[in-house]
């Protein structure tokens, strides 16, 4: 009986700990989805509360590091433009540097699913989300880039998007990149 019983435990415990990791595979963690949202929300200030010390300026634009880390970035920048047409500001987590193009694209699609299964708070507490679909890479183009809007009725975030972007810099050299900024159209010019 006593054998019967650890059999069950056991194997209540392997279904447990099977369904926790499916669970973690779909859905971002907490601190993935609460960084996001300061970050998102910050947009409205064009980053001034998340920005860190300065590390570069030339032409028309000025880095800064941003305060705020995207769990599992390697580098996170607040970059502002100070042109006639562009005053904004573009906020990037540079997530992937390296040569192993399998492992670019795992982690490509990987930051994809977290910022559409995110679902941010809005100022009054109401959801929002990104929507979008997924702009799959091929290892003979080098780059991809997917682009997701934010389910959100402000004018102030009409043109805001997340862009997933997987480039090569080199034949064996890989970076994946995620922007949260204003997209411009097709016929504006910076």
């Amino acid at each position: 009986m006593r054998k019967y019983i650890l059999l069950f435990f056991i194997s209540l415990f392997q279904f447990y700990s099977s369904s926790a990791q499916f669970y973690k595979s779909i859905v971002p963690s907490p601190e993935f989805t609460k960084t996001l949202e300061k970050i998102v929300l910050d947009f409205r200030f064009n980053y001034n509360n998340i920005k860190g010390n300065s590390l570069m300026q030339e032409g028309g634009t000025e880095t800064f590091e941003s305060s705020i880390k995207l769990p599992g970035s390697q580098d996170c920048s607040i970059t502002y433009y100070s042109s006639k047409v562009d005053t904004s500001a573009s906020w990037q987590a540079i997530l992937y540097k390296g040569t192993d193009y399998q492992e670019a694209v795992r982690i490509y699609q990987n930051v994809f699913r977290m910022v559409k299964k995110s679902h941010l708070n809005w100022i009054d507490r109401t959801l929002m989300r990104f929507t979008g679909t997924l702009d799959s890479p091929k290892e003979e183009i080098g780059f991809a880039t997917s682009i997701l809007q934010l389910d959100l009725d402000d004018v102030r975030y009409k043109k805001f998007a997340a862009e997933i972007e997987l480039v090569s810099n080199s034949y064996d050299n890989f970076e994946v990149h995620l922007n949260l900024q204003n997209r411009k159209n097709d016929n504006e010019q910076f």
